[in-house]
């Protein structure tokens, strides 16, 4: 037996190799293999040819990676030792380039431009000259003495810079620089692409804004006005085509800070170069004011279109303070008999006298209301233009008074005086533009605003509660103003418009003037709102608003006719 087990060992000894046939079955997984398991399943051996080909392919690149690493550590490895000892690796901003301001024609306003491309910083380029005060200025990156960004990117400092510059402010980039000990760049890796500002289209009209620039700069120097502003709106959606005021700064001059004497100047003139006149310069009315107090009379029933009232040149009261002398209030010149519409034509003082204040069996509209109809067409407050800085006008009224001349009363004198827009009333250009739109358009309040394809929304426009045919009474008025009366100047041919002059007298002498024209065209279908204001001019002086005006309106039926029709 024993020898038997003895042979049966020898002859396994010899062929190790157990044959698949000779394991023995599992008898608990008889007839039910877990083949994801591979039981039940004969194994085969990984084939020879794909042990060469992965030991090929291992080989390849051990051979590749051993001559680069040779090259880097034998080779050049004191180079790069050196090399690494002197380089520092910084960390750099790659400024984003600013959104571009575009006019309604896709003409470029404001643009960024590199000199070269060691500056890093894109320079601010703007339009010129007649935009400054509507475009504003930035602040650009700054750096401390050790050459570290404590302002890292551009800041929009006035005008549509300041009032949209987180939407032109693009996002920064970064990139990593390699230098060494002497600054010489060996490698430069970007880590964050820049992202830039987003554009802006405008309302604006490059073409029509720079020729009002250049005529009310070129009358400012000719008949001695300190200054001027103009505003054009359309009076259907709010769009304001022009806003430009005159004296300006020079846009790039102040983002760059670097020309000091240039600033200096600015500081020092007495012309107020900083002021933007369209929306934060206040400045006296004049008989613009007519039309509105006009249709508060109409509303109020203090007078019929058709009542004529009659101008021998003035008017006179009891002296408050010698009830035995009179206190006059003179028109303009002698008017004689006129209705409403030729009032406003010829803005016949004395017909707004009465009507405002009231006189002998005239009934006024009285203090209360004039300030009524005064707010209602947005005087005393803000237009809400999207522009920084806005200022808000002045309306007279007993409380104003009380508060700036205490201890004396509101005076009947006082209320013809607000009734013609004198006195302290005080106004903007762009609450008038605003305001001669309502009357363009028969009774809707707008906001202007400067960008275009803007939705007016519902709290952005006011619906005066006033009659049809009561705005179509002034709105005559205002036709016969350009017809005959003291807006003849832009009776053309080319277009008919309606407008309404004003003439306010200025300080204690009164020998400096405001010059205003207001109106709308085309008169059939209006469109367009104008406001044109030349300031402190002698009052000697004929040549006005209206002149401005008139030549612009030319220009335009040559350049810009698409306006007229």
């Amino acid at each position: 037996m024993i020898r038997k087990i003895f042979k049966k060992n020898k002859i396994k000894s010899k062929n190790s190799f157990v044959e698949p046939d000779e394991i023995f079955l599992d008898s608990k997984n008889l007839q039910n293999f877990d083949r994801q398991q591979f039981e039940g399943r004969i194994e085969r051996p990984i084939p020879k040819r794909t042990i060469w080909i992965l030991g090929t392919v291992f080989l390849f690149f051990t051979l590749i990676f051993g001559a680069r690493l040779f090259y880097l550590q034998i080779d050049k490895g004191v180079a790069y030792l050196k090399r690494s000892q002197n380089n520092v690796l910084e960390r750099s901003i790659i400024f984003a380039d600013r959104g571009i301001i575009y006019d309604r024609n896709k003409v470029e306003l404001a643009w960024n431009n590199k000199i070269n491309d060691q500056n890093p910083v894109p320079t601010r380029e703007y339009l010129s000259p007649g935009f400054s005060h509507l475009l504003g200025y930035v602040s650009y990156p700054s750096v401390d003495t050790t050459g570290n960004y404590w302002q890292g990117s551009f800041i929009g400092k006035d005008g549509l810079e300041k009032e949209y510059d987180s939407s032109l402010d693009g996002q920064n980039g970064s990139k990593i620089i390699e230098t060494d000990a002497l600054g010489k760049i060996y490698s430069e890796n970007i880590v964050d692409a820049p992202v830039q500002g987003t554009d802006l289209v405008t309302t604006i009209d490059s073409r029509i804004q720079t020729e009002l620039f250049t005529l009310i700069q070129n009358l400012s120097a000719s008949r001695t006005f300190t200054g001027g502003a103009g505003v054009i709106m359309n009076a259907q959606n709010g769009e304001v085509i022009t806003s430009t005021s005159f004296p300006e700064y020079n846009s790039e001059i102040l983002s760059l800070g670097k020309d000091s004497n240039t600033i200096n100047s600015y500081l020092t003139d007495s012309r107020k170069v900083f002021l933007n006149r369209d929306i934060s310069g206040l400045y006296t009315p004049g008989s613009i004011v007519k039309p509105f107090f006009a249709l508060g009379a109409l509303n109020e029933g203090i007078i019929d279109p058709n009542t004529q009232i009659l101008s021998t040149g003035y008017i006179s009261i009891p002296n408050p303070y010698f009830p035995d002398q009179k206190t006059v209030f003179k028109d303009w010149r002698v008017n004689g008999w006129v209705n409403m519409m030729q009032a406003i034509a010829v803005s016949c003082d004395v017909y707004f006298y009465e009507i405002g204040g009231g006189y002998q069996n005239q009934k006024g509209l009285g203090i209360a209301n004039i300030e009524k109809y005064a707010e209602l067409f947005g005087f005393g407050s803000t237009t809400g233009i999207d522009l920084p800085g806005e200022k808000q006008g002045t309306i007279p009224s007993p409380a104003w008074k009380a508060l700036n001349f205490k201890g004396d009363p509101w005076r009947i004198g006082d209320t013809y005086h607000t009734a013609i827009g004198q006195y302290g009333f005080q106004v903007t250009p762009m609450e008038m533009v605003r305001a001669v739109g309502a009357i363009a358009n028969s009774g809707t309040l707008l906001t202007p605003h400067l960008i275009l394809n803007d939705t007016i929304k519902e709290n952005e426009k006011t619906v005066l509660d006033l009659s049809k045919s009561e705005f179509s009474t002034v709105q005559e008025g205002m036709r016969d103003s350009v017809t005959f009366g003291t807006a003849v100047a832009l009776n053309v041919p080319y277009v008919q418009v309606a407008a309404k002059t004003g003439t306010a007298q200025l300080g204690v002498s009164k020998n400096k003037v405001n010059s205003w024209v207001i109106g709308f065209f085309p008169y059939q279908n209006p469109k367009y709102a104008f406001a044109i204001m030349m300031e402190a001019g002698p009052n000697t002086n004929e040549v006005g608003a209206t002149s401005v005006m008139r030549q612009l309106l030319d220009w335009m039926s040559v350049n810009t006719p698409e306006y007229f029709k």
